[in-house]
């Protein structure tokens, strides 16, 4: 996978997501209900690596564009809500309850009620292919980093994610 082949997904993503936006806020408005605005912020290696044994393949590493990277993770987050599984959610540091809501999402609870508890809030969807291959039909923006890393993977990022808020 390449930068450009994300671009066409990218930009229908982008023209979906406008005519969703159209459609999720006129459907709210009728019902009465405010919409979070659900995004997606995540970094991936060259080739669309996304984590490696339950963590980031880079974890721990300390060039500049990685520690820049999670910097600017904690500084878009801040003063909006951070939903996630339950393994991301550990790998939190406690100084970033600070200054975001973070709750904790299960398989079993349905996105429609989660989000909906966040009316008029910036909701960020964190966690990875199980997390995101369920809530993909809600992200209306994906911030996507691509790092100088192209060693092994077991998860990869998937360009569906990306159409997903096309489809619904």
């Amino acid at each position: 996978m390449t930068l450009q082949d994300l671009a066409p997904l990218i930009e229908a993503a982008r023209i979906g997501q406008e005519r969703r936006d159209g459609a999720s806020l006129l459907e709210a408005n009728r019902t009465g209900d405010a919409m979070p605005d659900v995004r997606a912020i995540c970094a991936i290696g060259q080739s669309g690596q996304l984590g490696l044994d339950g963590q980031l393949p880079w974890e721990g590493d300390r060039r500049p564009e990685f520690v820049a990277d999670v910097a600017r993770f904690f500084d878009i987050t801040r003063g909006h809500v951070l939903i996630a599984g339950p393994r991301t959610i550990a790998a939190v540091p406690a100084f970033a309850y600070e200054d975001r809501t973070i709750m904790v999402i299960r398989s079993a609870m349905k996105p429609e009620e989660v989000l909906a508890q966040f009316q008029d809030r910036i909701v960020f969807v964190g966690g990875g292919p199980p997390v995101w291959d369920v809530y993909a039909p809600f992200i209306r923006h994906w911030d996507i980093t691509r790092l100088p890393y192209d060693g092994p993977a077991d998860r990869w990022f998937d360009t569906a994610w990306l159409a997903a808020a096309t489809q619904s």
